[in-house]
């Protein structure tokens, strides 16, 4: 039976992390599943957490008026989805709505964010690989925006 370090071990996220920080990381995890049509969060919400997507896939959306919700991006397994517990206010920029059956493990923010605190290596190597994805995720908002008003005059 693997235990939630291997888990996580195995995830690409987290490939390569020093085992020492893993053993830190599993205690603020666990194991989540959503149904298919379940919010995983809404924008403006308190972000108290991030998802390993271990199965399924997830809708990253945002409102925008006279347009509705748009979909930024569809985050299946092997992705991250949730940055939003790293920076003050601790809120969502997006709603995250699963599209089918999703499982996931869900880190509790407040724990790593004290975590990273005590041991600023661990910090900095969270952040760096975070950093990767807000990047992408601005990235796909950008584009979208531009699919979505590009026509506009």
């Amino acid at each position: 039976m693997q235990t939630m370090k291997d888990l996580i071990a195995e995830h690409p996220f987290f490939r390569g992390l020093d085992p020492e920080h893993l053993d830190v990381i599993a205690g603020c995890a666990q194991n989540v599943r959503f149904q298919a049509g379940e919010f995983l969060f809404r924008e403006g919400d308190e972000a108290d957490r991030f998802f390993l997507i271990r199965h399924g896939r997830v809708a990253l959306s945002t409102y925008i008026p006279e347009r509705g919700a748009i979909t930024i991006q569809t985050i299946g397994a092997g992705e991250v989805l949730g940055w939003s517990w790293l920076f003050p206010p601790y809120r969502w920029h997006f709603d995250a709505r699963a599209l089918e059956v999703t499982r996931a493990i869900a880190f509790d923010g407040k724990c790593l964010r004290e975590k990273c605190q005590a041991d600023s290596k661990l910090g900095y190597e969270l952040m760096r690989r975070f950093a990767s994805i807000m990047m992408d995720r601005l990235q796909a908002t950008r584009l979208q925006l531009l699919d979505v008003y590009g026509g506009r005059s």
